[in-house]
């Protein structure tokens, strides 16, 4: 991807469960919500867990683009449902 595309860089893609049961919400790049950069970076260097309240199986599913109940890693779109490709895919992402 990239990294002066707006979607890539400030559009939530993902949320990566931690061991200590925080999510951090992941850009396309898999980087933090607004880091542009290809670097490594160590979740636990910044502040940017969250604690994420009633992420159960069903709720996973809820937000997943494709109904995947897995809690660890929930995708919110893939590269067939890019929000930004079309108004359906947009509102189907702000719907999750």
């Amino acid at each position: 991807m990239a990294l002066n595309d707006f979607r890539s860089v400030f559009l939530p893609y993902c949320l990566d469960k931690q061991s200590d049961g925080r999510y951090v919400v992941l850009n396309r790049e898999y980087k933090p919500i607004g880091f542009k950069t290809t670097e490594n970076i160590e979740y636990e260097d910044y502040p940017i867990c969250v604690e994420l309240k009633g992420i159960t199986s069903t709720t996973a599913a809820k937000l997943s683009y494709k109904g995947d109940p897995n809690t660890d890693r929930i995708y919110l779109y893939n590269d067939g449902c890019v929000p930004t490709k079309s108004a359906e895919y947009m509102e189907n992402y702000l719907k999750r």
